[in-house]
């Protein structure tokens, strides 16, 4: 049997169509801690307005994420998957056109707005082609290809910016997008019988629902207090993780280190690598043990350790910094764990809508964050620019770093009684009692 006509097998080339949609949609989100300077001095903006650009994006991506467990669980993976990637790809290509805030401002809504539907595409995709014992692992993984596309939009971004330019870089990335649009149209199929193959063993049946049904789903996912409090675990970790390696990370190396924009970000890469492996790690460990909520007070408490440990000491050795973003980033593999225990309270048939409910409390902190922290550090502004970007005080930094400790702790809290609601276990509808 050959790789196209084993499900097994043409699983995997649909998954990696899929996941590269999703690498340039962290490409996208991360990109302005690199170019956190060059928006500064082009537009002229202090902390809080580039706080509010960076956001832009987030603003349209968080309260989409229902929307987008909707348009999966309704239109298919396929057609959602392929229309998000070009609405994205175009919304960069205007970012690099862009001749001033508001249209810049614009743009990063619309990137928001197409990247905002592919990853519940992507989960929707592996509730379909992938057993329930599997889907820890396989939401592991492609939260790890965030890790791969924030690795991309950190030290390769800033050489390819370097060499030419910023807008020729952005239109590039924006060309690159419509390309995996048409190779996620070309690839991607809904379910193997979509295929045209022989359904997978073990792999529960998602029929296209009616809006009713949909309509059902969305009120009892939101009903449920889980969905709440892995949604809100998932707010502060990655809206702070956004933020400070997706925007302020690169800035706060540079200026207390006195070192370059491209040095800065070799140690905000550490961080995506983090991402990329510790996802993918944790996932794997949480299906071969069947703990979920465990993992994730384990991972909250050393979260919010880290966060601390940069807030008190302030300036800790150079290498060390690299070491704690890489930290934070792995750490986030246990927050993703939230996905997995409010997917399997529900049938597969609500696997879009209950993935996207926490999804979009989560990425609600990635629009938030960034005004905040940006308006705390110019309430620390030296009074001084650098090629046009504002110099923040030491102690800012450290306010900054306080603010993403004290967000680790009420992670800690919330993920503390999720595992006391389920009892030390998450019920799976799909796939049996899961032990926390």
């Amino acid at each position: 049997m050959g790789v196209w006509s084993d499900p097994v097998r043409r699983r995997w080339i649909v998954w990696t169509a899929l996941a590269t949609a999703f690498l340039l949609v962290n490409v996208h989100r991360l990109s302005t801690a690199v170019l956190s300077a060059d928006l500064m001095r082009a537009f002229d903006t202090t902390g809080t307005a580039l706080g509010t650009l960076h956001s832009a994006f987030f603003y349209v991506y968080a309260p989409m994420q229902v929307i987008a467990g909707v348009l999966a669980d309704r239109l298919g993976i396929r057609r959602t998957a392929t229309a998000g990637t070009v609405v994205m790809s175009v919304g960069g290509l205007a970012f690099g056109l862009a001749d001033s805030y508001a249209v810049a401002f614009l743009a990063r809504l619309c990137i928001g707005l197409g990247g905002s539907v592919v990853f519940i595409a992507i989960l929707r995709f592996c509730a379909n082609w992938f057993r329930p014992g599997e889907f820890a692992t396989m939401n592991g993984l492609t939260v790890g290809v965030a890790g791969l596309g924030g690795i991309l939009a950190t030290t390769p971004l800033a050489v390819t910016v370097a060499a030419l330019g910023v807008r020729t870089t952005l239109l590039g990335i924006g060309l690159v997008g419509l390309l995996i649009a048409t190779l996620v149209w070309v690839l991607a199929r809904d379910t193997p019988e979509d295929a045209g193959l022989r359904s997978l063993d073990n792999v529960p049946s998602a029929p296209t629902l009616s809006l009713r049904q949909v309509g059902r789903n969305v009120r009892a996912v939101f009903g449920q207090r889980e969905t709440w409090l892995a949604g809100l675990a998932l707010f502060t970790s990655t809206g702070i993780n956004i933020t400070v390696l997706g925007l302020w990370g690169v800035p706060y190396v540079s200026q207390v280190y006195e070192v370059s924009i491209t040095t800065a970000s070799t140690l905000t890469l550490l961080g995506s690598v983090g991402l990329l492996v510790g996802p993918p790690v944790v996932g794997r460990i949480s299906d071969g043990l069947g703990r979920r909520t465990g993992l994730m007070i384990v991972g909250a408490g050393l979260y919010t350790a880290t966060f601390a440990t940069l807030s008190l000491v302030g300036k800790p050795p150079f290498l060390v910094v690299g070491l704690l973003f890489f930290t934070v980033s792995f750490l986030a593999g246990s927050y993703a764990l939230g996905y997995t225990v409010v997917k399997n309270r529900h049938g597969a048939g609500a696997s879009g809508v209950a993935t996207g409910a926490v999804n979009a409390v989560a990425f609600a902190g990635a629009a938030v964050f960034p005004t905040v922290m940006g308006a705390i550090l110019d309430a620390y502004w030296t009074g001084e620019t650098l090629a046009g970007a504002r110099v923040y005080t030491m102690f800012g930094y450290r306010v900054m770093f306080g603010l993403a400790a004290a967000g680790g702790l009420v992670s800690l809290l919330c993920v503390s009684y999720l595992h006391l609601r389920t009892g030390g276990a998450g019920t799976g509808a799909e796939g049996g009692a899961v032990e926390g």
